[in-house]
């Protein structure tokens, strides 16, 4: 009888994981929900007729989903994966950003801090005002031909970009700290900066700093190329993406990166949608990281200039208030890659939205989709 009782003890013991708990088939419906607000907004926005695809990472209810749709390479019918590689654009201002924070929270620089502190070669009026917070939220004044069309033809080196920041002026009504001016030139100038407090080259600092800790292994910043691709080996670069115009024209070649400056460290940044996932849950939901890298992302997402009523400037990050729910978010694109990272913090919600072509729609991740998964 004992013998029968531990046998049929044990046989209960195994058919009692199959059964599934009401949390457990509450949990699927909310997983059925999140799948089904994410792919009836993005579906349309990637069919056979639209160029190139779309990789997205979802991050809800304490698990990441992700969804893929289209070709990385249309010629070699090569689907987009999690783990196709994606150029980020300006995504990489994030990771610049983060690095500023958390230089703040260890005590090695200060947001007040002047950037000729790390650069005395800037001897410029107007740039000797400037700070890191005010580069670090855009609200510097700075703006350079290299940040607005009509774009220049030319590419700059180091000593011609100093030379540009010596002789620049605001433009009218415009003072450091004043304002909000979007400017990529001031975050190669943040990226200077970072670089000499460190002396260390930017891809090494977001490696050794933030992507090893939080274990994103798909991430890079590599070296461009005189043909200006990435500088990548083989089995990496086979899982970049071919980037495509809005119209489908293939718009350099695979890996291909953009600057108008020609030294090291100023091409974009690559990453996967399981990568990015990683980086939403530990924005959303940190526990498991480092307490200082948690405080500076936490850091980089606080609003700390008022754009109006609706939108605020964050460290990278832009905050925007819609009914119900405040989204902090960061797009990027060029004329071949759009991507997107977005975050309800009060919901811990997220969503990275990865494609490669230009002008992809990425404001449907802001107004519809992330509104739409806060209400669940």
């Amino acid at each position: 009888m004992g013998l029968w009782l531990s046998a049929r003890i044990a046989t209960l013991l195994l058919v009692v994981p199959f059964i599934l708990t009401p949390r457990a088939v509450a949990d699927s419906d909310m997983s059925a929900e999140i799948r089904d607000i994410v792919t009836t907004a993005l579906a349309p926005t990637v069919t056979a007729a639209d160029p190139g695809g779309l990789a997205a990472a979802v991050y809800a209810g304490g698990d990441v989903l992700f969804f893929n749709y289209g070709f990385a390479d249309i010629s070699a019918k090569r689907s987009v994966t999690s783990d196709t590689l994606f150029n980020l654009a300006s995504l990489r201002k994030v990771f610049e950003a983060t690095l500023v924070a958390l230089g703040t929270e260890r005590g090695e620089l200060r947001l007040d801090d002047p950037v000729t502190k790390y650069l005395p070669e800037l001897k410029g009026d107007t740039i000797s005002r400037v700070t890191i917070g005010e580069l670090v939220t855009h609200t510097s004044g700075l703006l350079l031909p290299t940040d607005h069309p009509p774009w220049p033809n030319a590419s700059f080196g180091r000593e011609q970009f100093i030379a540009m920041l010596n002789a620049w002026t605001a433009q009218p009504g415009a003072e450091p700290g004043r304002q909000r001016i979007y400017t990529h030139a001031g975050y190669v100038l943040l990226q200077l900066v970072l670089e000499r407090r460190y002396n260390m080259p930017m891809a090494a600092l977001i490696e050794s700093r933030i992507l090893k800790p939080l274990g994103m292994t798909s991430t890079f910043i590599p070296d461009r190329g005189e043909d200006n691709r990435a500088v990548l080996e083989p089995a990496i670069m086979w899982r970049v993406v071919q980037g495509y115009s809005d119209q489908g024209m293939p718009i350099g070649p695979i890996g291909n990166q953009e600057s108008y400056y020609d030294f090291p460290g100023t091409g974009q940044m690559f990453s996967s949608a399981r990568d990015l996932g990683i980086l939403l849950r530990a924005c959303l939901d940190g526990a498991v990281i480092d307490p200082e890298l948690r405080a500076a992302l936490q850091m980089t997402e606080r609003e700390r200039f008022r754009i109006d009523d609706k939108f605020g400037q964050a460290m990278a990050w832009e905050n925007v208030r819609l009914d119900g729910v405040t989204v902090i978010d960061k797009p990027g694109g060029l004329n071949n890659a759009s991507a997107y990272i977005g975050l309800v913090p009060a919901r811990k919600l997220g969503i990275v939205l990865l494609a490669n072509r230009g002008e992809y729609p990425h404001e449907i991740a802001r107004y519809r989709i992330l509104p739409a998964l806060a209400r669940l």
